[in-house]
């Protein structure tokens, strides 16, 4: 098979020739149609993480090894499935969208379908490979999600950033419709985060960004106010906006900043969910934490129930697409840079069309 891999951290991806896999047990085969280009694969690509005053986190430490086809995104075609796959409804040229976050497979968390929470995640993309390539091995059927009639590419974005934010936005949930919720972040999740609470039927939506065009995107998604995170006084700005202490905030960045001023605009008995990797650290005041009640709480994609809970919801007409841009593979690198560069709005899906 073919593969746009990271050969050399912070080098151009490159295209490689690898073994194409041969599936045992449960794991089914399938040929890779479409692939969305995250901004968590930049990190992977980087090789670290920003864990501020602590240093950082290297990507070889945590069992990274490369060449790594990246893409946690990925929509492909069943092409052939392990002998205890049979019985489970699989047929030769089935589209399917993968569910990437994967675990061991045998552990409490991943029977539960938890399996984003599973202690020696193996996620595809990440510990494995991933959507890059023509093909992609995933560990069993249960991990396929059938897209029915939805447009590809766009459903591809729902194995990452769709459940991403639905399963950090139901953090929050029970909420009042016309309660603020405040969104950090304008890009892919941000336009995802946004349609998502547009189909849960809720009224104010506040998008933070730091660049005009990005805000725009978010007004025009249905973002029912925007603010912009330049300069001093971003909590009270967010107050303001609010028309009060904020009780609810998804920090889809999730750096240093953010963090800080998301904490800082929190009302008595708010919640801070923390979703982005930009990386950084949060030293919050004690005190403060107990005499205000507020919750600081991460959340880390999504599960397979949630998966197909999301792509219900999208069959069912309810939720709004995001702005997709199409390239072929070959330009997978090219696209990475792009979304390093803060280039992209919504989301680049790289597709088989041109391979």
């Amino acid at each position: 098979m073919r593969a746009w891999a990271v050969v050399e951290t912070g080098k151009p991806l490159q295209e490689i020739e690898l073994p194409t896999p041969v599936p045992t047990g449960k794991q089914v085969l399938l040929e890779v149609t479409h692939a969305g280009v995250c901004h968590s694969d930049l990190h992977i690509w980087e090789g670290e993480y920003d864990l501020g005053s602590r240093g950082k986190m290297k990507l070889s430490d945590r069992g990274v090894k490369l060449p790594l086809a990246m893409g946690h995104e990925t929509v492909g075609r069943v092409l052939s499935w392990g002998p205890e796959a049979d019985g489970q409804g699989l047929e030769v040229g089935q589209t399917r969208i993968v569910f990437p976050w994967v675990g061991c497979g045998t552990c409490a968390r991943c029977r539960a379908e938890e399996d984003n929470m599973c202690a020696n995640g193996r996620s595809l993309g990440v510990f494995q490979n991933g959507g890059y390539a023509t093909h992609i091995l995933v560990p069993e059927p249960r991990h396929l999600v059938d897209p029915g009639n939805l447009d590809l590419a766009l459903a591809a974005t729902y194995a990452c950033s769709g459940i991403t934010v639905y399963s950090a936005i139901n953090k929050l949930m029970p909420m009042d419709a016309d309660d603020p919720i405040l969104l950090i972040g304008a890009g892919g999740l941000g336009l995802q985060a946004i349609a998502v609470l547009k189909a849960m039927g809720h009224r104010r939506i506040v998008s933070v960004d730091i660049g005009a065009e990005k805000l725009e995107a978010a007004k025009a998604a249905g973002a029912t106010d925007t603010v912009d995170a330049r300069g001093d006084n971003v909590s009270a700005k967010l107050v303001e906006v609010c028309g009060g202490p904020v009780m609810a905030v998804v920090d889809l960045v999730n750096g240093s900043a953010t963090a800080r001023f998301a904490f800082d605009a929190l009302g008595k008995g708010g919640k801070l969910v923390q979703v982005g990797l930009f990386g950084g650290e949060l030293s919050l005041p004690l005190p403060l934490m107990a005499m205000r009640a507020v919750t600081v709480q991460g959340s880390y994609v999504g599960n397979p129930k949630e998966l197909r809970a999301l792509v219900k919801i999208a069959q069912g007409g309810s939720l709004p697409g995001i702005p997709i841009t199409r390239e072929p593979f070959p330009q997978a690198d090219s696209a990475l840079m792009r979304l390093r560069a803060g280039q992209v709005t919504g989301r680049i899906v790289l597709t088989a069309d041109a391979v």
